[in-house]
């Protein structure tokens, strides 16, 4: 290759690069509007200005969409910067992969640590919350034989599997306890202080901070200040928390964090974190040939990644910051607390969240009454969409049963949730 070409082709490889990214990428979209100093619940329901944010996305009018806890569309500069990115990797190959690539790799990570507040040497990029999860519970090595693990109906059903797998790995005995439904604050972690007092034996505990079956959002600092007192380690599947619940991170008190960045963040499909507390990495086996020091990524080895995904990651960071991690914790109670006090007085309907918001998220449950069963559920989803073009999951897991999720996100409307309330009376009979 001449040194002309060379050089051309290194100009076409820059362009990408995170700031160029972020330049190119937010700079073709209109500004938000002025927040004028108002508080988050000011802002909540304001809808010209979340109308704003709306048309940063394209989305589908083919549904109602309310199944935005599976992954997060992206916003239209993420997109922008992830397909520059995919472009500028396909034409890179190797060439860039192996040296370019690599600072903006480091690059993406420090720009969560920042907006995480943590320190960079405490997170390692994965490919989401799961793989940070099972890596974190199934390396975990303070256990012995005869030891208590213990998780909830609650937990995300492959956490729950690697917690009981836990039992032939490390010889320990899984316990699971129910929460209470209906949930309150109170009731919660009076469960998590019996349980705990039951099983003396317990070393470590998972905890959900958002489920993704009825939205429960755990009091985590308090149970796991809890865990702590009685010598019992937490290790915490933030999946649905981080990036729709501004709680900072480390004020969860929880020293092993699995992550998600394309639920709540809006990044590209296929990314997540690992955090660990500075000084808690050698209470992890190291990957399999790994040394076994105090490096955290010795600790997660994922192979070749998705390199544009990363490199849109900071651009999803902006953008999540300048909306407001508060802002939108507000607009998503604000639409979900709508379309559920609408029914709460339906005794046809049973609803699986709390009125108390310390509890809540965009997430929420719900059935009809006496339909407990995954089947039953999985037949109401289908005619809500047939009905009303209104789009909900079935979930199952619960001690209760299984019920429907509906989940906004920041993009949803009003009239989305006026849609629900309508599609779930038509389906009640």
């Amino acid at each position: 290759m001449d040194r002309q070409r060379r050089h051309l082709l290194r100009g076409a490889l820059a362009l990408p690069l995170a700031a160029s990214l972020t330049g190119n990428a937010m700079s073709a979209e209109p500004a938000l509007p002025a927040l004028d100093g108002r508080t988050p619940a000011q802002l909540a329901g304001d809808e010209a200005w979340w109308d704003q944010v709306r048309a940063l996305y394209d989305l589908t009018d083919e549904v109602v969409m309310l199944d935005n806890g599976y992954w997060g569309a992206m916003a239209r500069p993420v997109l922008l910067a992830y397909q520059q990115a995919t472009a500028t990797v396909n034409a890179g190959n190797a060439w860039f992969g192996r040296r370019e690539f690599p600072p903006l790799f480091e690059q993406a990570r420090l720009r969560l640590a920042q907006v995480l507040a943590v320190e960079p040497d405490e997170l390692v990029l994965t490919r989401g919350a799961t793989e940070a999860m099972q890596v974190l519970i199934g390396s975990y090595r303070r256990l012995q034989p005869g030891d208590t693990v213990m998780y909830a109906d609650t937990d995300y059903d492959s956490m729950i599997d690697a917690m009981q797998w836990l039992q032939a790995r490390r010889g320990v005995t899984p316990v699971r306890i129910a929460l209470p439904e209906p949930f309150d604050h109170d009731g919660i972690v009076e469960t998590y202080r019996q349980a705990l007092a039951q099983h003396p034996r317990t070393r470590l505990l998972l905890l959900t901070q958002v489920n993704h079956r009825n939205g429960m959002l755990l009091p985590v600092a308090q149970i796991t200040a809890m865990a702590r007192a009685a010598g019992v380690d937490v290790v915490l599947d933030a999946a649905h928390g981080i990036g729709q619940v501004d709680t900072p991170l480390r004020e969860l008190g929880a020293d092993f964090v699995g992550i998600n960045l394309h639920k709540w963040i809006g990044a590209p499909v296929g990314l997540g974190a690992v955090y660990v507390k500075r000084g808690r990495v050698r209470d992890l086996d190291p990957y399999m040939g790994e040394a076994d020091g105090d490096d955290l990524r010795t600790r997660v080895h994922t192979g070749t990644v998705n390199f544009a995904a990363v490199m849109a990651l900071p651009v999803a960071l902006d953008l999540h910051q300048r909306i407001g991690v508060a802002n939108k914790r507000a607009r998503l109670l604000h639409l979900r607390n709508r379309w559920l006090d609408a029914l709460r007085d339906d005794e046809r309907i049973q609803l699986l969240a709390s009125p108390d918001d310390r509890l809540a998220s965009a997430i929420a449950g719900f059935r009809l009454r006496g339909q407990t069963g995954m089947a039953a559920n999985a037949a109401t989803a289908e005619r809500m969409v047939k009905q009303s073009g209104v789009f909900v999951v079935p979930r199952d897991g619960l001690a209760s049963g299984a019920c429907l999720r509906a989940t906004p996100g920041i993009f949803s409307t009003p009239a989305h949730m006026d849609a629900l309330v309508a599609a779930i009376r038509a389906v009640a009979g």
